[in-house]
């Protein structure tokens, strides 16, 4: 029996892939969580062979959340869930540990696969994220996104700064002072050329980064 657990802020995504797990043999749904901390905190309680994890969560993002699951709880293996658009993401996701990677526009059929194929120990990547990984191979500098040249710590707090989060909030998520994150804010402004805060926001709304409709 594999052992999984969903990770998504949204309740209709959540429940219906629960629905669907459920329906399916040899598969057991053992934990829902909505934020970062959630997964965390799931994979340590419940130990599950597969996490299905969205990229865009409350507090700590899926990127964050991955890296610490794999660092202190490498038997459960991730399958990244999303509806992110942004080509940024993939390529850091497998570096940080991520054992599957799908869009949420693929078929359900296709997220039994990648769960069956992850918890025997392989990789699954959906067929228009591995093109883009490989396109990324041969354009290493990044490509068309501006978000590339932020660092993994970066894109968290741009991310967070762009969903209207405080730095005092963003400093204690990420337990570091409200002066680091100052720096890091004003570092990824210089980065992206952008002025502010609202104008942050509508180019990781305009890349997919977060979704309008959430926040």
């Amino acid at each position: 029996m594999i052992k999984v657990a969903i990770v998504d802020d949204h309740e209709l995504v959540r429940c219906g892939l629960r629905r669907l797990l459920d329906d399916s043999d040899g598969i057991e749904v053992v934990a829902e969580g909505t934020s970062g901390e959630d997964a965390y905190h799931i994979a340590r309680e419940k130990t599950p062979n597969v996490m299905l994890l969205d990229l865009k969560l409350e507090g700590i993002s899926g990127l964050e959340a991955t890296r610490k699951i794999v660092q202190s709880y490498p038997d459960v293996r991730v399958v990244m869930l999303t509806a992110c658009s942004d080509d940024t993401y993939p390529s850091r996701l497998i570096k940080a540990g991520a054992q599957g990677y799908l869009t949420k526009g693929c078929e359900f059929d296709e997220v039994l696969v990648a769960i069956k194929n992850v918890a025997s120990g392989k990789r699954y990547i959906t067929a228009d994220v591995a093109q883009q990984l490989a396109l990324e191979s041969m354009n290493p500098d990044g490509g068309g996104s501006p978000f590339a040249q932020l660092s993994e710590r970066e894109l968290e707090v741009a991310t967070m700064i762009a969903r209207g989060e405080r730095v005092s909030a963003i400093s204690d998520r990420l337990s570091l002072s409200p002066k680091t994150i100052n720096t890091y804010r004003y570092r990824i402004f210089d980065k992206l050329s952008v002025s502010g805060d609202v104008e942050l926001t509508h180019l990781t709304i305009r890349h997919g980064l977060i979704d309008p409709t959430d926040y």
